[in-house]
C-alpha cells in the first residue's frame, strides 16, 4: 500500500507522469526553435481546385537569419530554391539559370507552413488557439496570416508525445485542407559547410548544362474570368529563342496576360523582382501589387492589371492549369 502511494506522489510530482500542458509545450518549442539552427525534410501538398501538387521539401536554417528552402515538384522534377542570406532574398530556378532577387521581409511577413519559427509564432500569437491532447499526439489549432491568399484562415499543427512536429494542415473557412506539410525528419544540430548559404554555391550545385529551344503550340486561356471581362485580342510574335503570345482582356476588370517560352540564360543571371515570393500551383512566382509572374511547364507567364487586386490575380492565374503542347 505504501508503495502505491509513493508511486502516485511521484506521478503527481512530475506533472502527470510525463504529460505536458500546452504552456509547457509552447515554452519548450519556443526555446528549442529560436535558440538553435535546424535542418528538416518533408512533403508539401498544395490543392488547387481539383489539382493536387506535391513537393519534396528541404529546409535549412542557420541562426540568426539564414534560410535555404529547396522545393522539388514531384510530378516534373522542377526545382526551385528560396534563399535568404546577408545579401538579400532570392528565388533560384536552376533550370533557367536565373534567380529573382527580392526586397522583402520574407519569411517574417506572413505564415510559412514549412518553417518552424513561423509555426511557433502562430501558436503564440493566437490567444484564442485551441489545444487538444489526443491518444498519440498533441494538436494546436490556430489562425494563420496569409495576406496574399485569403482562402487560408486556420491551421492544425500536430506533434507527437515527444514534441516532434508531425503534420500541419492549412485550411479554408469550410475546414477543407488546401496545404499539408508532413515532416519526415528534423535535425536540431546540423553542420553546414562554409558558404552553404551563398548564392554562388547554390547555383554551382544546381548548374544546368543543357538548353532546349521550345515553341508555343497553342495559347493557354484562363478558365476563370471576372464578370464582364472577355478576351479582346490575341497576338503571337517571334522572340529570340522562342515565341510570345500577348492576350488582352477587356471589360469591367481588364488585364494583360503574356505567355512566352522561357529562355535558359547562358550565364547565371539575377533579376530584380518587385513583389513577394509566392507559391502558385507548381511554381514559385513573383506577386506584386498589380502583377503576377511565374514559370510552369517551360512557359513564363506575366499578368498585369490596373484594377485587379491580388486575390483576383491569383484566382485567374490558378485557373491556368493546362499545359501547352511543346514541339
Amino acid at each position: 500500500m505504501k508503495k502505491i502511494i509513493v508511486l502516485i506522489l511521484i506521478c503527481l510530482l512530475f506533472a502527470g507522469c510525463g504529460k505536458y500542458n500546452q504552456n509547457d509545450i509552447i515554452n519548450s518549442l519556443d526555446k528549442k526553435i529560436n535558440e538553435r539552427s535546424y535542418d528538416l525534410e518533408g512533403n508539401l501538398e498544395i490543392v488547387n481546385n481539383d489539382e493536387v501538387y506535391n513537393y519534396d521539401i528541404k529546409v535549412s536554417y542557420k541562426k540568426p537569419d539564414n534560410y535555404k528552402v529547396n522545393l522539388l515538384n514531384k510530378a516534373n522534377n522542377h526545382e526551385q530554391i528560396i534563399l535568404k542570406n546577408s545579401e538579400g532574398i532570392f528565388v533560384v530556378t536552376p533550370a533557367l539559370n536565373k534567380s529573382f532577387k527580392f526586397q522583402s521581409d520574407w519569411p517574417y511577413n506572413n505564415s510559412q507552413i514549412y518553417l518552424l519559427q513561423s509555426l511557433i509564432n502562430d501558436i503564440k500569437a493566437d490567444e484564442k488557439r485551441e489545444f487538444k491532447e489526443l491518444d498519440k499526439e498533441y494538436l494546436f489549432r490556430t489562425n494563420v496570416n496569409y495576406p496574399n491568399n485569403r482562402k487560408l484562415v486556420k491551421q492544425d499543427i500536430k506533434l507527437d508525445k515527444n514534441l516532434k512536429f508531425k503534420e500541419v494542415k492549412v485550411k479554408d473557412e469550410n475546414n477543407t485542407p488546401l496545404m499539408t506539410m508532413k515532416f519526415k525528419d528534423i535535425d536540431y544540430s546540423p553542420t553546414f559547410k562554409k558558404n552553404y548559404f551563398d548564392l554562388d554555391t547554390v547555383m554551382d550545385k544546381n548548374k544546368v548544362t543543357e538548353k532546349e529551344t521550345m515553341k508555343l503550340q497553342d495559347s493557354i486561356y484562363p478558365l476563370v474570368l471576372p464578370s464582364g471581362t472577355k478576351l479582346s485580342n490575341e497576338e503571337k510574335v517571334t522572340k529570340t529563342g522562342g515565341e510570345r503570345v500577348i492576350l488582352t482582356f477587356e471589360g469591367e476588370k481588364p488585364f494583360l496576360l503574356v505567355e512566352e517560352t522561357a529562355n535558359v540564360f547562358d550565364e547565371f543571371t539575377v533579376v530584380p523582382a518587385n513583389g513577394e515570393p509566392f507559391i502558385l500551383q507548381d511554381s514559385i512566382g513573383v506577386l506584386g501589387e498589380n502583377s503576377l509572374n511565374w514559370t510552369s511547364g517551360g512557359i513564363e507567364y506575366y499578368m498585369v492589371s490596373d484594377v485587379l487586386n491580388q486575390d483576383e490575380l491569383i484566382e485567374i492565374a490558378s485557373s491556368i492549369s493546362s499545359l501547352p503542347t511543346m514541339k
